[in-house]
């Protein structure tokens, strides 16, 4: 595994390499803003960007959107200091792979285990914030914007609307009576009708339809 750390703090890049190298993940590159993580990132192409959000110059965010953009595939796990909602929304948005606290050195490895494996990874603190971020108050919410401009059924609604409220495929199965090898397959082809990567874009999706009715 090829990683590149990016971040502002001398010592913190330098105490996450060595956690690194301890369990032979190779450190490829070092910087210390988000322009910087830019050009490295085009340079060196690496496997895993690990990078802070909060840096000079440039942003971590501003950083990830930008590689993210003619990038989509990129592997950006975010690691700060702060688990302010908006950086989270952001975060998710542009679709980095993954955003711990700085404080849970333990879990970056396993972490960076899991990002590799093209897995979506969220310190705990993180995800108990999440269903909060992606749930609003509403009557109707099918009601509240037209599904079908998007190419959507009615199945298709009802699905996004249960992965937003964060039910595995196993509990929407059963709340559809399909089995979860169809929830597998409708999941798949709304992705594509939505030009979305994972099932954490979709529920941002649901979130940012809704909101914009």
């Amino acid at each position: 595994m090829r990683v590149l750390i990016v971040d502002d703090d001398p010592l913190i890049t330098s105490a996450l390499k060595m956690i690194l190298e301890v369990d032979k993940i190779d450190v490829v590159g070092i910087g210390h803003d988000g322009s910087e993580a830019i050009q490295l990132f085009e340079t060196l192409k690496p496997d895993i960007l690990l990078m802070d959000i909060r840096m000079t110059k440039m942003s971590g965010l501003d950083a990830a959107k930008t590689i993210l953009a003619p990038h989509p595939d990129a592997k950006i796990l975010l690691l700060t200091t702060f688990s302010d909602d908006e950086y989270i929304i952001q975060a998710l948005k542009y679709g980095v792979k993954g955003y711990l606290i700085k404080q849970d050195y333990s879990s970056i490895v396993p972490a960076l285990n899991a990002v590799s494996k093209s897995q979506t990874v969220f310190g705990t603190e993180i995800i108990a914030k999440i269903p909060g971020l992606l749930h609003t108050e509403q009557p109707d919410p099918q009601a509240s914007f037209n599904y079908e401009d998007y190419g959507l059924t009615d199945k298709d609604y009802q699905l996004i609307s249960l992965v937003a409220d964060g039910l595995s495929n196993k509990e929407i199965s059963i709340q559809m009576f399909l089995s979860e090898g169809t929830i597998r397959n409708y999941l798949s082809t709304i992705l594509d009708k939505l030009n979305l990567r994972d099932r954490t874009q979709l529920a941002i999706f649901y979130l940012t339809a809704k909101n914009a009715s």
